[in-house]
């Protein structure tokens, strides 16, 4: 069996080790979406990650989801990500950044503008604002232009990435956000090449994922998929049918990777996404959505993932507290715990750069630890 801690490789990228920093919404964005020092200083601390997958940026205004999220559309966002890649490349690491378009996740309190959506179907819960949760707002149903219009959106975002620095992209169609809702029967209610049938379903996910790959490269770019996720309302209906179309499909682009969220070994569907997709496969461990992390930070069931067939294995929230994590899980020591104190999302520097290393390493704190 793989080893966590062995060298592999993905695409053109030389990894030190198996484990993947997850992407990670925390806010710490300035209001236009551009990232500064203090979102450099996080990443940079959790360099020794074989892999970071910086966390759901969005490639245009109306993509917005949540307030004091990253952007990446315009030559500010381009100069606040080259600060964060250029002190994760000093430090030893390498970066993919994660392209999100919230799609109905969104808020005119946020963007200025009212969300769209495949179809114009309301999200069943509030929004995350700079004033505070707000009801979400009923989106406007794309029309064929506005398709055209975000494909090209995802592209540009996509050359824009490299141009700061970014090795790659991972295009985010998974956790009910824009490309997921477009798969689901219950937020994609159309009757045009865009709804229906599954192949319809899965068209406009396609058509990012061949304008993103002709824009960069395929072998700069992943997906992320959620296979029977229900979190954001969706509801896909028709979940077994939706992979065994898209996941062939897609690996004939010949893709960097594919992302697997809340994997379980023991699940058929998972294995039989396995046996389809031919490249690497990155597994997200199910670890207790919304629950306590496990003591061990998720090590024994990423092993068992590496077993069923992941070369990669991407961990959240155990990053997210232990800057240090590869080193941690390498020296069986303890964790620290992720901090219950709203500080996940939003706020400067508390519960963000000032989780502690172990003694004797290298220090990248500057806080002890609430919980250790």
């Amino acid at each position: 069996m793989s080893s966590l801690f062995e060298n592999t490789r993905l695409a053109a990228l030389d990894l030190p080790n198996r484990l993947v920093m997850a992407p990670m919404t925390r806010n710490r964005a300035a209001a236009d979406g551009t990232p500064g020092e203090l979102m450099a200083t996080y990443y940079a601390q959790r360099a020794s990650a074989g892999l970071i997958i910086a966390e759901g940026t969005t490639p245009s205004a109306v993509g917005q989801t949540y307030a004091n999220i990253p952007a990446l559309y315009d030559a500010s966002h381009v100069a606040g990500w080259r600060l964060v890649t250029g002190a994760v490349r000093e430090a030893g690491g390498r970066m993919f950044l994660q392209l999100q378009h919230g799609g109905r996740i969104g808020h005119p309190d946020n963007s200025g503008l009212t969300p769209l959506a495949p179809s114009a179907v309301v999200l069943p819960d509030t929004v995350h604002t700079a004033g505070g949760a707000r009801p979400a707002v009923v989106p406007r149903e794309m029309t064929v232009g506005n398709i055209a219009t975000t494909v090209a959106d995802f592209a540009e975002s996509a050359r824009k990435a490299v141009e700061a620095g970014f090795s790659g992209v991972e295009i985010h169609g998974a956790n009910g956000y824009l490309l997921h809702q477009f798969l689901g029967r219950g937020t994609n209610r159309r009757t045009d090449a865009y709804g229906g049938t599954v192949g319809n379903r899965i068209r406009f996910l396609l058509e990012v994922v061949e304008a993103v790959a002709d824009a960069i490269g395929p072998d700069r770019v992943g997906v992320r998929i959620s296979p029977g996720i229900t979190v954001n309302g969706m509801a896909e209906g028709d979940t077994e049918d939706i992979y065994r179309e898209l996941v062939p499909a897609l690996a004939r682009h010949g893709l960097a990777y594919l992302h697997v969220v809340f994997a379980d070994p023991d699940d058929a569907l998972f294995r039989e996404i396995r046996r389809a997709w031919p490249g690497t496969l990155i597994a997200n461990p199910v670890l207790g959505w919304g629950g306590p992390l496990p003591e061990d930070g998720g090590r024994a069931a990423a092993e068992r993932l590496l077993a069923a067939g992941a070369e990669l294995i991407s961990l959240g929230r155990s990053f997210l507290a232990n800057p240090d994590l590869v080193e941690r899980l390498r020296a069986g020591a303890p964790l620290n715990r992720p901090r219950e104190d709203g500080t996940f999302y939003g706020g400067g520097s508390d519960g963000y750069t000032d989780y502690p290393v172990r003694a004797g390493e290298s220090d990248r704190s500057v806080l002890e630890p609430a919980v250790a």
